[in-house]
């Protein structure tokens, strides 16, 4: 087999499962509306949760950062990139969340990749929900570490695994709410579990920082659990991108000495990190308190409105709401005819979630208005 008839062949089994992945190039794609070429669409597949993506004061942030810093950063964060912007950021996201030390990296992805990368050795295993995101999934598998897989939210199975003999240390990696499921990890349980087994918890928060628990503290503030490791991006209710790991002391200093991403990859920008100090600064002010009840209201009101005769609506709360439909060419059709009459939603198939779920991924956003809401239903409804 040559290169070009390996690639060929990977290509026509995606097409012929339906399972090929498309990009649309949108001239909006964050907000309510979703603009592609002439149309303008309601968007139910943006995760700007909380609609801060277009938000005054942190564009003006950025603005001011960008003239004030220039528009990068000039280096890795160990040679020239890390600067006060970046310094004053990590301060403000330790003290939030009541760690020690916050560290910064370019992407969510890249922040789970270094820190499975940096911790994990040949004699130790990392024990993960079998729906984390394909980050952490990814670098587990690549670690040397021995990669077990606990039933999706199952403490109980968890446990039998880390009972297990092994003779290195254990992880416990979980999402706080899983990103194509939207439901929320049983994060005390696991805990729980996990010091049992004198392990070690990494929780991802993509979706819940910013958008749950006192002041948009998040899924672990919310459930009162402290992991050993949290990752929390900015790509979602921060309404910009980036990430950080928050953690120890000790921790910090060894993920600056062994951490790849953060050693060797250009630091995000400072004016960036400026606009998401002003981006933290609306999440823990009245206005992102008022967002977020928005946010809630406009949940229930679409949970409340579903058939769920007509769909299998998942048992979730939070902004993600897949309607899962279980065919790959039918989760498409279904996308097709939201956009034919004006709605924007997304149709996300194996291998991004497991074979026999293919779903409409909505997401709803505080920028919706309740009649959006309604269009959406009245549109689901009419497509049964």
């Amino acid at each position: 087999m040559t290169w070009q008839q390996k690639i060929d062949d990977a290509l026509s089994a995606r097409r012929s499962a339906d399972a090929l992945r498309r990009r649309h190039a949108v001239v909006q794609g964050a907000g309510r509306w979703l603009c592609s070429g002439d149309r303008q669409y309601l968007n139910f597949s943006s995760n700007d949760y909380l609609g801060l993506s277009h938000h005054p004061q942190i564009i003006c942030a950025w603005q001011q950062g960008a003239e004030r810093f220039g528009v990068g950063s000039g280096g890795s964060g160990h040679v020239s990139g890390y600067s006060v912007a970046h310094q004053a950021l990590e301060e403000e996201l330790a003290q939030w969340l009541g760690y020690s030390r916050a560290l910064l990296f370019i992407s969510g992805f890249a922040a789970n990749q270094a820190v499975i990368a940096a911790l994990m050795a040949k004699d130790d295993r990392i024990v993960a929900d079998r729906l984390s995101h394909a980050s952490l999934l990814e670098a587990a598998s690549l670690s040397p570490a021995q990669l077990r897989r606990f039933t999706h939210n199952n403490p109980e199975h968890l446990s039998r695994l880390l009972a297990a003999p092994t003779s290195g240390q254990q992880l416990v990696v979980t999402e706080g709410v899983f990103s194509m499921d939207g439901d929320s990890a049983p994060l005390a349980e696991i805990q729980r579990t996990a010091q049992q087994h004198r392990a070690w918890l990494l929780v991802d928060d993509a979706h819940g920082i910013g958008v749950t628990g006192e002041e948009g503290r998040g899924s672990c503030w919310q459930q009162q659990v402290k992991p050993e490791l949290l990752v929390v991006t900015f790509g979602k209710g921060f309404g910009v991108s980036g990430a950080a790991i928050l953690c120890s002391d000790s921790v910090a200093e060894y993920l600056l000495q062994f951490a790849r991403h953060l050693i060797y990859s250009t630091s995000m920008p400072p004016a960036q990190a400026q606009a998401l100090r002003a981006s933290l600064a609306v999440i823990r002010s009245d206005e992102g308190r008022q967002r977020r009840e928005k946010l809630a209201s406009l949940i229930e009101h679409f949970r409340a409105g579903v058939d769920t005769t007509a769909f299998a609506l998942a048992p979730s709360h939070s902004a993600i709401q897949p309607l899962i439909v279980g065919d790959n060419a039918r989760a498409l059709q279904l996308a097709e005819t939201l956009r034919s009459q004006g709605c924007w939603a997304t149709a996300i198939r194996p291998p991004t979630v497991p074979v026999g779920t293919a779903r409409l991924r909505l997401t709803l956003t505080q920028a919706h208005e309740k009649q959006d809401i309604d269009r959406l239903l009245e549109v689901l409804h009419g497509a049964v």
